[in-house]
């Protein structure tokens, strides 16, 4: 079961979770930095984003991924912590957000699809 929260680098620990800006806005993904404090995970907030497939979970075990993405965005600890979670339905993304920040985030199929319809 996906855990829906920062797994490893800014924001460690943090939760996601779909909710409503306002009453009558759409639904969004938000990160929750506070009690009460929250933004959005849309386009306008995140410059990329990487989903961390098997094959990347494979490279980051012997190293390749380990020593290029990992060292790079997260450091290889926090690579591998967010790496573990195999089970169906559960996706790990690096996202990197337009203020520079980055994050290893693991969320559930729903908050998946939603986040994809939000970054295009």
């Amino acid at each position: 079961m996906a855990q829906n929260k920062v797994l490893a680098g800014d924001y460690e620990g943090k939760n996601i979770m779909i909710g409503q800006q306002g009453f009558f806005s759409k639904e969004e993904v938000f990160l929750f930095t506070g009690f009460t404090k929250k933004f959005p995970l849309n386009k306008e907030t995140v410059e990329s984003y990487e989903l961390i497939t098997e094959e990347h979970r494979k490279s980051a075990v012997s190293g390749v991924t380990r020593g290029l993405v990992g060292g790079a965005l997260l450091g290889p600890v926090g690579l591998l912590a967010g790496l573990s979670a195999k089970n169906k339905g559960t996706h790990t993304l690096v996202i990197e957000f337009k203020d520079g920040k980055k994050s290893l985030i693991e969320v559930n199929e729903k908050i998946y699809k939603l986040l994809m319809q939000k970054m295009f």
